[in-house]
């Protein structure tokens, strides 16, 4: 039974990966993939001897012993456990996604769309891998992702131009991500686990993350995409609102605040966000001279601006696809984890891996281990790689194997453009092809990758 779901996940996985050529939307593989792999847990349930934990991030002693109804019950905790850990970054991900919208109906994006005065490629890459690389750090991969695609579909309106700029943006992204505790899940696991600290986690991964964004930046700097200048049209767009700048400045304000709030209440992130998109709702509906009421439904999208609320509206523009593929990939996910094929699959690698690699002096993992970890975190997502690593390790708070899990974890991604969420979400605002991205970004990424995991080997001693 192992067998089957495993096989089912791979022919879900191609179909996603396969979507521009088989024309199914992603989404559609992903839900099936889940409901299916979970349907064959529970079918096969009675026959499995393993089961894992989690809570714990560990095998749970004496599964194959339970009977029946135990294991169903088991089951189902587990179930709602996953459901309730994609939840947090569902809910996370529509509040982020409201306010990014709230922000674009007022038209705030054209506060830092009007810093670019540039029209040169080169400079434009420049641009937009720093503040990818910054933004990431304070309010998440995923959001920066969001936030400068927005604005990049602003400024550069040729479209095979503007998937060269957010292939780069997504590799900047992941860096700027990984050495920030809220700069990307994986990360933030670490640091809700107590595996790291704020302190540490930037100085052992700032500059192997700098340069993970910056080698990926120069090289494309001298490909033929990013040779000349951008054709801009000089036509004045009209604002909005005049609220566009205060309005962008509250939104980012707000998901700043998110991990303040999470650090002085203990609260998941999601319970911040929710009172982020509140208050900039509430300014949202006093700068709107919109009418709304709960009665009346107007669809035409042109005349959305006089009769909906900012709101209202900005929740009808949400990439709802992406949340639900988001919902079947990680639910997906969550059947190999509990079954603790992930876990075997680490431990093995852990076994049976020659220690080719500089071994870390108390672990006794090979850099090689994690640096295959990394590459897998494009492949499958890094969420549960890091969970099985939590309990595979028992290394001390700060030690320097944590440190490089989270940078590999968290940029390896970028190999693959379904390998993280903030390429996930930039397929899917711009329809980027995988094979195209494979092609002309995976290796930009690779580069970026070693690079940055030859820089960290270097200067771990020094920390």
């Amino acid at each position: 039974m192992e067998a089957a779901i495993i096989l089912v996940f791979v022919m879900g996985y191609l179909a996603i990966t396969l979507e521009h050529s088989i024309k199914i939307d992603k989404l559609i593989p992903a839900l099936v993939m889940m409901a299916i792999c979970w349907a064959l847990v529970a079918l096969g349930l009675d026959d499995f001897q393993q089961w894992f934990d989690s809570s714990k991030h560990a095998l749970l002693d004496g599964f194959g012993g339970l009977d029946h109804e135990e294991k169903t019950h088991l089951m189902e905790e587990t179930l709602l456990h996953h459901l309730g850990k994609t939840s947090e970054i569902l809910v996370f991900l529509l509040g982020a996604m409201t306010i990014v919208e709230i922000i674009d109906y007022f038209d705030g994006f054209s506060t830092i769309k009007n810093f670019i005065k540039t029209k040169k490629k080169t400079k434009i890459l420049w641009i937009f891998s720093i503040l990818a690389f910054i933004l990431s750090a304070i309010i998440d991969n995923l959001t920066a992702t969001i936030v400068l695609i927005s604005i990049l579909q602003k400024i550069v309106k040729d479209r095979d131009t503007r998937i060269w700029f957010a292939g780069l943006i997504i590799i900047a992204a992941n860096a700027g991500g990984a050495w920030s505790p809220i700069g990307d899940v994986t990360t933030t696991m670490l640091w809700i686990g107590k595996k790291v600290t704020t302190g540490h986690l930037i100085g052992y991964l700032f500059i192997p993350s700098l340069l993970c964004m910056a080698v990926p930046s120069l090289i494309a700097s001298f490909l033929p995409a990013f040779k000349g200048e951008l054709e801009v049209e000089e036509t004045e767009e009209k604002r909005k609102s005049k609220f566009g700048s205060t309005m962008l400045y509250l939104g980012l304000g707000a998901i700043v605040f998110v991990p303040i709030f999470k650090m002085v209440t203990h609260l998941p992130p999601y319970v911040g966000m929710m009172l982020s998109l509140g208050v900039v709702a509430i300014f949202a509906e006093i700068y709107s001279s919109s009418k709304f009421s709960m009665t009346e439904y107007h669809a035409e999208e042109s005349d959305a601006h006089s009769h909906h609320s900012p709101v209202h509206y900005s929740l009808s523009k949400i990439e709802l696809p992406s949340i639900l593929f988001f919902l079947g990939i990680l639910m997906a996910v969550a059947a190999l984890e509990s079954l603790g094929i992930l876990f075997g699959f680490a431990t093995s690698l852990q076994e049976t891996m020659p220690q080719l690699g500089t071994e870390m002096h108390s672990g006794g993992v090979s850099d090689l281990v994690v640096l295959l970890l990394g590459i897998g975190s494009a492949v499958i997502d890094n969420v549960p790689l890091v969970a099985a690593s939590l309990g595979m390790f028992s290394e001390p708070l700060d030690h320097e194997l944590w440190h490089f899990i989270a940078f590999s974890a968290g940029t390896g991604g970028s190999m693959l453009i379904i390998g993280s969420a903030a390429g996930v979400v930039a397929m899917g605002m711009e329809k980027i092809d995988f094979f195209w991205y494979l092609k002309k970004i995976s290796w930009l990424a690779l580069i970026g990758f070693l690079v940055g995991s030859a820089a960290f080997m270097v200067t771990r001693t020094m920390i």
